[in-house]
């Protein structure tokens, strides 16, 4: 009995040995990007996702489809940061569109704020439209980023913040195409 018990002790750290080994490997070749489902890579060390806007998609054509995509998945818009006619009106060429919009899911959102009220600061979640070397981008910050902020996140938060997330990414990737 107590050599099939060693036996099987050493079976099974044989078999972490390999588990660990296979997990290691796997992450190296992955490097530090997560796949969104839409054949898109996230940098996971970056607070920021970026999405050029399809040629041909105007800059009304990406604010009409944030708006009409967005309500369909529950979002509301409550602000709107027109930041290039803030600069302008100071005197200085903005470079193109640079502004901030506002969005916001409390369905997905309330299980972060009970568990994490100090979450508020990073509400509510943010796309940034801009205009660089003359293309036309939108931008997300990260909800699953902005959580590695939070001490000790619950799982439950960290669920919510993936979902949101994940809403976010589907609605970016359809507005940088134009969809309404």
């Amino acid at each position: 009995m107590r050599r099939l018990r060693s036996r099987v002790q050493s079976i099974n750290l044989i078999v972490f040995r390999i588990i660990f080994i296979a997990t290691f490997f796997l992450s190296a070749c992955a490097g530090n990007k997560t796949t969104t489902g839409n054949t898109q890579l996230i940098n996971t060390d970056s607070a920021i996702l970026e999405v050029q806007v399809k040629d041909g998609v105007s800059y009304q054509d990406v604010i009409d489809s944030l708006k009409s995509i967005s309500e369909g998945m529950n979002f509301v818009n409550p602000a709107n940061f027109p930041i290039g006619d803030h600069i302008k009106q100071r005197g200085v060429d903005p470079q193109g569109i640079k502004e901030v919009h506002s969005f916001c899911n409390l369905t997905m959102g309330t299980d972060i704020f009970l568990d994490h009220p100090e979450f508020l600061v990073f509400a509510p979640c943010r796309i940034a439209i801009y205009e660089k070397q003359h293309k036309l981008f939108i931008a997300l910050a990260r909800p699953t980023y902005d959580l590695k902020n939070i001490k000790n996140p619950t799982m439950r938060a960290q669920k919510a913040a993936q979902q949101l997330e994940h809403a976010l990414i589907q609605l970016l990737d359809k507005a940088s195409k134009g969809e309404i």
